[in-house]
């Protein structure tokens, strides 16, 4: 089966799609789910406008990037978030779809679930049962309708080479027929998830970041005006005392083999004045689908590694990093 298909809309525009095998997603829904997320995650999900119906969400009135941290204000997991509400009876019920990575997406709605005590609230982990996809535009003008039976959100947009790419990632039970067969079309959304600065947290990377040091305030997945949830006292503690000495960067490589070169996220980076101390780690790497020689990195760094000298991948004698703009500005610490 050819798994790049395209979906035609109203408007005539065409969306590439791809399984995304390492995207799981979980589900959060019963009367008191909204409060429950609100004091788990580090951005305010109170006042999210429902998805009706074969609507994409968009906008921050619909799609929020959270993180959820642990007690000492470590990323546990980041998430896109979207809710849609669904009759009972004579009433609505609330259904919030956390978009999250496959690896990590059992234990943290283990995690969660720990906490809902008397709380009307049911925490499902789908990953296996929901098919997650991908989905990719270049026309500025298209439409992508989404199924009765599908979530969709939009991520967002990315100028690339003078061109604006729409990005969707949507959900749907899984059919007999489902192929999970990875495509081209998946290398052009991972190199893109990469270069968007907008980090991932998977199984490798946990606990390893306080959020900023990811830029997670920077892309607005922190709220720093809601109340209190796990780790919130640190977070902030990092954001109003200015003591955040690391940031995610941008950078690159270029090798004539690069498939035998291990760059996956944790893998270490180290300063060539200090090669015995990791000055930082991948956050998220992906292929360049234009160049097999090169491979996009997402690195959390020490700052001051940056000031002079050469950045190595893996070791002191690793490939040199070549460090590239991020596509939005820091907010100052």
């Amino acid at each position: 089966m050819n798994t790049i298909s395209t979906t035609k809309t109203q408007n005539s525009g065409a969306w590439e799609s791809t399984p995304l095998s390492g995207w799981g997603l979980i589900l959060v829904e019963g009367p008191d789910s909204e409060q429950f997320l609100q004091n788990q995650l580090t951005n305010t999900v109170l006042g999210m406008q429902s998805v009706k119906d074969t609507e994409v969400a968009q906008g921050n009135n619909q799609v929020r990037l959270v993180g959820y941290c642990s007690p000492k204000g470590r990323l546990l997991a980041s998430a896109w978030l979207a809710l849609q509400t669904y009759p009972v009876e004579s009433s609505e019920v609330k259904r919030y779809y956390l978009f999250i990575s496959k690896d990590i997406a059992g234990s943290t709605a283990k995690r969660l679930g720990m906490y809902v005590l008397r709380s009307k609230v049911k925490v499902t982990d789908v990953s296996d049962h929901w098919m997650i996809e991908g989905k990719l535009n270049q026309d500025a003008q298209a439409q992508y309708l989404s199924a009765s039976d599908e979530i969709a959100l939009q991520l967002p947009e990315l100028g690339v080479e003078s061109r604006n790419t729409q990005r969707i990632v949507s959900a749907k039970p899984k059919q007999a027929h489902y192929d999970a067969t990875h495509s081209e079309v998946l290398e052009i959304w991972n190199d893109l998830e990469v270069i968007s600065g907008i980090p991932r947290i998977v199984l490798a990377t946990q606990e390893q970041f306080v959020p900023q040091m990811i830029n997670f305030e920077s892309v607005d997945g922190v709220d720093f005006k809601k109340g209190c949830y796990p780790g919130q006292e640190i977070v902030a503690r990092s954001q109003y005392r200015g003591v955040i000495k690391r940031r995610l960067h941008l950078a690159h490589f270029l090798s004539g083999d690069a498939d035998v070169i291990h760059c996956g996220p944790a893998t270490e980076l180290f300063h060539a004045s200090d090669p015995n101390q990791p000055a930082g780690m991948v956050v998220l790497s992906a292929k360049n689908p234009s160049n097999p020689n090169r491979i996009d990195l997402q690195v959390e760094l020490k700052l001051e590694a940056l000031e002079k000298g050469e950045i190595h991948l893996g070791g002191a004698d690793g490939p040199v990093l070549k460090i590239d703009p991020l596509p939005y500005p820091l907010i100052e610490i």
